[in-house]
């Protein structure tokens, strides 16, 4: 069964995608800040975590404490995590400035804004976001391979 994640301090937006999960056959790892999920992530990376680990993460941007973008960031440092995809999600209008800084912080593959859009919708996009994450990290496997 797929594992996706989820940051998120709303807990309508929380329980709503974690109820698309479920409908999807979908494990879901949810945390609802940022300090959470980067205890998590530290645990991943020490061998404390069992199990199918996520291979995407929604992201709010602003999280108390630890923010989106610093979770998506960390997630790229970790040996075992920086393959996922990561999207992150906000209700706050960005300007260009931070929008282009969040997503460089982050390495996210892409910026949503709330509302997200309807089910089979957000579902493909999520998908392409696996299926393009994926691809890059085995054509960097394959160039590792060939150095």
């Amino acid at each position: 069964m797929p594992t996706w994640m989820v940051v998120e301090d709303e807990p309508d937006i929380y329980d709503v995608l974690l109820a698309m999960f479920e409908l999807w056959g979908i494990e879901g790892v949810a945390f609802v800040d940022g300090p959470e999920a980067l205890a998590w992530i530290d645990a991943v990376d020490e061998g404390r975590v069992r199990g199918d680990l996520p291979e995407l993460a929604i992201l709010d941007i602003r999280l108390p404490e630890s923010s989106g973008p610093e979770v998506g960031k960390r997630l790229r440092q970790s040996p075992i995590l920086k393959n996922i995809a990561i999207i992150l999600i906000t209700a706050y209008r960005l300007s260009a400035e931070e929008e282009r800084e969040a997503i460089e912080m982050a390495q996210a593959d892409k910026l949503m804004y709330k509302p997200l859009p309807a089910m089979p919708e957000l579902r493909e996009v999520l998908d392409e976001m696996i299926s393009k994450r994926k691809s890059i990290a085995s054509s960097s496997e394959a160039k590792k391979a060939s150095d």
